[in-house]
C-alpha cells in the first residue's frame, strides 16, 4: 500500500516463452530492460554532463566493467561497449537499461532525459543493429564548415556514404582543424580499418597470385608441393583475414593453415603467429612447421614460470600453446600480441559456457584462422559459438537465428530444424568446407565393413540388467516428464553399462572375459597382417578393451604401441614415430584420445571396436588414416554385437550426421527430431532397448570364452565398482545438504540398497574375498567423506537432544 493505494507490480516476462503479444525483438528488449533493472552494478560518470556522458557500469562479482554511452531515452541512441550490445541488433543492452533506469530514479535526470539534450560537441559514432552503420551527429556549436564537410562523406540522415570510406582519413583530418571538440569512437576507426584492410588484402594477392591456384609463387611458399585445393584454401585464409578451414577430416588443414600463415608473413608483415591446439599435437605442429617452412616454432609448456619464459623469448614466428592454459596464459598472450591466431580442432570451443572458450575468445589478434572438421555436432549453439571467434557479427543475435531455424510445437519445445542451407549461405565469405568426395581422385579409396558378432550369455545377462535399470526410468519418465539428476545419473550408467557389455563382460567385473570381439579382432588380425607392411590402428573408448587385446597381441608376437589419454604429452610423439618407423610395430591401439589430429596415414586399416554416440567421433578416428599422403586403399571395419543397444545407435548417428549435412554440406534444408531434445533422447533411448529382441545365445560364442587369468586385483578404484554399487553410490551422493537429517537417513538407503542387491552364486554382493589371501572382507560403497562427516555430525547432535 502506497497512500491508501495498492500498487500493482508489473508481470514478469518469462525468458523461455515469447508472449504472443510481442514480436521476438520486443521480447528480447524487454528481457534486457527487466533484467537490467534488476542489477546491483556499480556506476561512475566518467563524464562532465550529469545525464548525457559516458558512464561506467561495473559488476561486483564478475568484475568485467563496460563504458556506457547515453544519448537519448531512444532505441538506438546509447551503445555499451559490453559483447551482447555489439551483436543484439537491438539498440540496447542490460548495462543501458541499467543506467537509464538509475538516471529515471532522479526527478532532476529524470527530467533532463525526458527533455532530450544535444552537446555543444559534434560526434561520429557507429550505430549498432541490423547493420553497422557510422553516422555524423552535429553539436549545438558545430561550425558551418564542419557540417559543410561532413555533407561530402555523409547523407542526408547523417550516414556515411559506401563511396565515401576511402576518404574518411582526409576527411578526419581536415575535420580536425576545423573544430577541436569534436569526437570519434574507437569502434568507429577499427569498424573502417577492417573494411580498408579488406580491400587492400584483395588488391594485394591479386598481384602476388595472379592465376589463382596455378600462380607461380607457389613454387617457393612451402618445402612440399600443395594440392590446388589446398592452395585454394590458403588463399582464402588469407583473403579473408579471419575465416574458418571446416574441410572434412584428413584432406590437410594443417597444411593449408601453415601456407596461409606463411603468404600473411611475406605480404601482410604478420610476424607473430600463435597456434591453441590440444595437448597431443603441440609437437605435431612443431614438427610439420619445421619441416614445410624453415620458420621457428615455439612449443610453450611446463609450469606458468616456465611458460613465461615461452612467450618471452625473442625470434619464434609461431608459438604454440593448449588449450586448457589458455585461461591463466592470457596477459602473457596479449603482452605477446599475435597478428595471427590459428585454433586447431575448434570444437573445444564449441560450448561458449565453458572456460576454455570463454578465455579463447578474449585472445586479441587481428587475423585469425580456426580448423575444424566438425564444426557442428549436435545444436546450432556449437556452431555459433565457433563462428563468434571468427567473425561475432556474421550469424547476428542467436536468439535470431534460433527462432528463424528451429522449428517448435505449441508448447514451445523444439522439434527440429528448418532452413538450415540459410545459414551455409550466411557463412560463405567466412568458411570454406571441402568433401573428400570433392577432391576423390587425389584421394586413396575407403571400404566399409561391419561385423556383426554374437553375445553370449553373460554378456547377454549384463545387457538385459543394464536395460531393465534404462527402462524403468523410461517409465518414470513417460509418467512424470522430467527426471531427477539423480535419475539421469542412473540412466546413464545403464546405457554405458550396455554398451561396455557389448564388448567384454570384463570391462563391468574385471575378472571375467565373456565376449568374443577381442577374439574375432584377432582372428581377423592374422589375415590382414599376413601381408608385410600392413598396418592396423585400432580403436575403443574404453581402456580395458585394450586390455583386453594387449596379452592376445603379444602372445601372437606383433609388435605394437598403447595410446591413451593417461599417456603425458611428451611421450606421446614417440608412440606415433614409433608406429611410423618401426617395421615390427604393427598395431596402433588407442581410446579416442588418438581419434583427433594424430597423422597415421602410415597404417591403412582401421578397426572400430565399438561405436562412439556420436558419428563425428568415428570419423575423427577414420580421418586418421584416411586422409592426404596416404597412398593405398583404407579398409574400416566396424565390429557391432548383434541385437543389441549398438545395432539401435544407428538411428541416433542418423539424426546428427543430417543435422551437420543440412548446414554445410548441401543437405536436407529441414529436419524433424519429433519433440524437444530430451524428449527426443528419451525415445531414442527407448527404441534402443526396448526394442531390442532377446537373441539367442550362440554356442561357438560361448565355447570360445575362457576366464582371463589376470591377476587379481585387491584394490578397488571408482572405475571399478559394479553398476549396483554405481547405483548405491548415486543415492548416497543426493544428500540433501538443506536437511542434513533427511540426508542422514539418505544414507542408510544407500546402504540398505547395496544390502538388498542380487546375490551371486549364493554369496551376497557385499561379501568379497581376497584372492591372494582367502581372506573375505565387507565391502560398501560410501559417499564422498565430507557428507558422511556432516551426516555424523547431525546424528552426534540428535543424541545429545535425547540424552536431555
Amino acid at each position: 500500500m502506497r497512500n491508501g493505494t495498492s500498487v500493482k507490480k508489473k508481470a514478469k516476462i518469462n525468458r523461455l516463452s515469447k508472449p504472443a503479444e510481442m514480436t521476438l525483438e520486443e521480447w528480447q528488449i524487454e528481457l534486457r530492460r527487466q533484467h537490467g533493472r534488476e542489477q546491483a552494478y556499480r556506476i561512475k560518470n566518467l563524464g562532465d554532463h550529469p545525464v548525457f556522458s559516458e558512464f561506467q557500469v561495473a559488476n561486483p562479482e564478475s568484475k568485467n566493467s563496460y563504458r556506457v554511452r547515453i544519448r537519448g531515452k531512444n532505441q538506438g541512441e546509447n551503445s555499451c561497449t559490453c559483447p551482447d550490445f555489439a551483436t543484439n541488433t537491438l539498440g540496447t543492452c542490460k548495462h543501458i537499461e541499467f543506467t537509464l533506469a538509475r538516471l529515471e530514479r532522479n526527478r532532476s535526470t529524470a527530467s533532463q532525459l525526458r527533455d532530450g539534450f544535444i552537446p555543444a560537441f559534434s560526434e561520429i559514432y557507429l550505430q549498432y543493429g541490423a547493420e553497422r552503420e557510422v553516422r555524423f551527429r552535429p553539436g549545438s556549436e558545430c561550425s558551418r564548415e564542419l557540417s559543410r564537410l561532413a555533407g561530402d562523406v555523409f547523407d542526408d540522415e547523417g550516414i556515411l556514404k559506401p563511396e565515401a570510406v576511402e576518404r574518411f582519413d582526409r576527411f578526419l583530418e581536415k575535420a580536425g582543424t576545423l573544430d577541436t571538440e569534436w569526437r570519434c569512437g574507437d569502434d568507429v576507426l577499427e569498424y573502417l580499418a577492417e573494411r580498408h584492410d579488406a580491400v587492400e588484402r584483395e588488391r594485394i594477392l591479386k598481384e602476388a597470385f595472379p592465376r589463382g591456384p596455378k600462380s607461380a609463387a607457389f613454387k617457393n611458399l612451402l618445402n612440399v608441393a600443395l594440392y590446388d585445393y589446398q592452395k585454394e584454401g590458403a588463399l582464402f585464409a588469407a583473403q579473408a583475414g579471419r575465416c574458418l578451414i571446416g574441410d572434412e577430416m584428413g584432406l590437410g588443414k594443417t597444411i593449408q593453415a601453415i601456407a596461409a600463415a606463411e603468404i600473411m608473413a611475406r605480404h601482410f608483415g604478420v610476424e607473430r603467429v600463435l597456434i591453441v591446439c590440444p595437448t597431443s599435437l603441440k609437437h605435431q605442429w612443431q614438427r610439420e612447421i619445421e619441416k614445410f617452412t624453415p620458420r621457428t616454432a615455439n612449443v610453450i609448456t611446463g609450469l606458468r614460470p616456465h611458460r613465461a619464459e615461452g612467450f618471452a623469448e625473442a625470434g619464434s614466428f609461431f608459438k604454440i600453446m593448449n588449450y586448457d592454459t589458455v585461461h591463466a596464459d592470457l596477459d602473457l598472450i596479449q603482452a605477446w600480441a599475435p597478428d595471427l591466431v590459428i585454433l586447431d580442432e575448434a570444437q573445444r570451443i564449441k560450448n561458449w559456457s565453458t572456460r576454455v572458450a570463454r578465455s579463447v575468445k578474449k585472445i586479441q589478434a587481428p587475423h585469425a584462422i580456426v580448423l575444424t572438421g566438425t564444426p557442428l555436432e549436435n545444436r546450432l549453439e556449437e556452431l555459433v559459438s565457433i563462428v563468434q571467434f571468427v567473425d561475432r557479427y556474421r550469424l547476428g543475435p542467436t536468439f535470431r537465428l534460433l527462432d528463424d531455424h528451429q522449428k517448435r510445437d505449441e508448447f514451445g519445445k523444439v522439434t527440429g530444424y528448418k532452413n538450415l542451407d540459410r545459414i551455409g549461405q550466411t557463412l560463405q565469405p567466412i568458411l570454406l568446407r571441402r568433401q573428400k568426395d570433392q577432391v576423390l581422385d587425389q584421394l586413396p579409396g575407403r571400404i566399409d565393413n561391419t561385423v556383426f558378432v554374437p553375445m553370449t550369455a553373460e554378456q547377454r545377462k549384463h545387457h538385459e540388467e543394464g536395460r531393465d535399470l534404462v527402462a524403468r526410468i523410461v517409465q518414470k519418465w513417460r509418467r512424470y516428464k522430467f527426471l531427477s539428476e539423480a535419475d539421469r545419473r542412473r540412466l546413464m550408467v545403464g546405457l554405458q553399462n550396455m554398451r561396455m557389455s557389448c564388448d567384454s563382460s570384463y570391462l563391468l567385473d574385471q575378472s571375467s572375459d565373456h565376449g568374443v570381439k577381442s577374439s574375432e579382432a584377432v582372428t581377423l588380425l592374422s589375415e590382414i597382417l599376413e601381408q608385410p607392411g600392413s598396418k592396423v590402428v585400432i580403436f575403443s573408448q574404453w581402456l580395458r578393451m585394450h586390455d583386453l587385446l594387449v596379452p592376445r597381441v603379444k602372445e601372437k608376437g606383433w609388435g605394437h604401441v598403447l595410446f591413451h589419454g593417461g599417456v603425458p604429452g611428451h611421450k606421446r610423439k614417440d608412440l606415433v614415430d614409433r608406429f611410423r618407423d618401426d617395421p615390427a610395430c604393427r598395431l596402433f591401439l588407442s581410446t579416442d584420445a588418438g581419434g583427433v589430429g594424430l597423422n597415421l596415414q602410415f597404417a591403412s586399416v582401421v578397426f572400430n571396436m565399438d561405436l562412439p554416440w556420436n558419428p563425428a567421433v568415428l570419423e575423427q578416428r577414420i580421418g586418421r588414416v584416411h586422409r592426404i599422403g596416404q597412398k593405398q586403399p583404407v579398409r574400416v571395419v566396424n565390429f557391432v554385437a548383434q541385437q543389441t543397444i549398438e545395432e539401435g545407435m544407428l538411428s541416433v548417428l542418423s539424426f546428427k550426421k543430417s543435422l551437420f549435412a543440412g548446414v554445410l554440406d548441401g543437405g536436407s534444408p529441414d529436419i524433424d527430431f519429433g519433440g524437444s531434445k530430451m524428449k527426443k533422447f528419451m525415445e531414442s533411448v527407448e527404441s534402443v532397448t526396448e526394442k531390442i529382441p532377446v537373441a539367442p545365445v550362440s554356442e561357438e560364442a560361448d565355447e570360445a570364452i575362457h576366464e582371463f587369468d589376470n591377476t587379481p586385483q585387491t584394490q578397488i578404484r571408482k572405475g571399478d565398482r559394479t553398476p549396483a554399487e554405481i547405483a548405491a553410490i548415486s543415492s548416497a551422493s543426493e544428500i540433501d545438504r538443506e536437511n542434513p537429517l533427511a540426508g542422514l537417513l539418505q544414507t542408510g538407503m544407500a546402504l540398505l540398497q547395496q544390502i538388498a542387491a542380487p546375490k551371486k552364486n549364493g554369496v551376497p554382493s557385499y561379501i568379497q574375498r581376497d584372492e591372494k589371501t582367502g581372506e573375505s572382507f565387507l565391502r560398501f560403497p560410501v559417499p564422498e567423506p565430507g557428507l558422511v562427516g556432516k551426516a555424523l555430525s547431525v546424528l552426534e547432535d540428535l543424541l545429545k537432544s535425547l540424552r536431555k
